[in-house]
Order: structure tokens, then sequence, then C-alpha cells
């Protein structure tokens, strides 16, 4: 890990991925994605600092809310974090975000039926085998 001459510290990808909580390979995904952005050194190497440790945090915490790698590229920049959630800073993104809370109370929905169905088949083998 060294140190920028304005303080801020910058660290190799092992050093990012300790501190953000996830592994190497997540981080070069995130990258193949468009999702984070490493300096390149002149040996190659991926160059990090404190602000992209905040970046994997914001892109977990989308994730996390069902939020696919293509949409969270276009909805980070317009992301303002408030030390809990993020928030949207462009109008429109209001309405995005409801139409996917949306599918996915659907996709809920759906997974709750095949779930019921599931227990149906299983209560029935059980009494039939008793």
């Amino acid at each position: 890990m060294n140190v920028k001459p304005w303080g801020g510290v910058v660290m190799k990808i092992g050093e990012l991925g300790r501190r953000a909580g996830v592994s190497t390979r997540t981080l070069r995904y995130y990258e193949e994605q468009g999702l984070l952005e490493p300096t390149r050194l002149p040996n190659g190497y991926r160059s990090y600092d404190d602000q992209d440790v905040e970046q994997v945090r914001r892109i977990r915490f989308l994730l996390a809310a069902g939020i696919n790698t293509d949409m969270a590229r276009e909805v980070l920049p317009c992301m303002v974090d408030d030390g809990r959630f993020l928030i949207p800073a462009c109008e429109d993104l209001i309405a995005e975000f409801e139409r996917e809370e949306t599918r996915i109370a659907g996709r809920i929905a759906e997974l709750e039926s095949a779930r019921t169905a599931l227990a149906g088949i299983i209560t029935a083998a059980h009494t039939a085998t008793a």
C-alpha cells in the first residue's frame, strides 16, 4: 500500500478486496461489467484508492437490492450515498426503481406459488407413504 501525494491511500486489488469484503475475482468482474475503473500502473497492476472502497460498497448495495449489473452501471453516477442508503439524485431513476420493485414483487409471488405447490407435493408424498 502506498500513499498518494495528497494523502489518499493507493492499494492493489488484494487490499481493496480485503477492505471492501469481496474477492479479487468479484472486483475483476465489477471491472469487466464497467462498474469499477481502476487506475493501471506502468507495470499493468490495478491501483485503487479509498473512493474505490466506497464504490464497491455502493455496487454491493445495488446488487443486494436486486439491481442487475447493467442497471447498476447506468444508475451509479446518479446515486448519492447518505451513509445508510443510496438515494437517486436523477428524477427519472425513481420511476425506474419503482418498476424494478414491481418486477421483483412479481417474481416473489411466483416463487411463493411454486413453494406452495412443492409443499403440497411433499405433504402428499408423506401422507401416501404413512
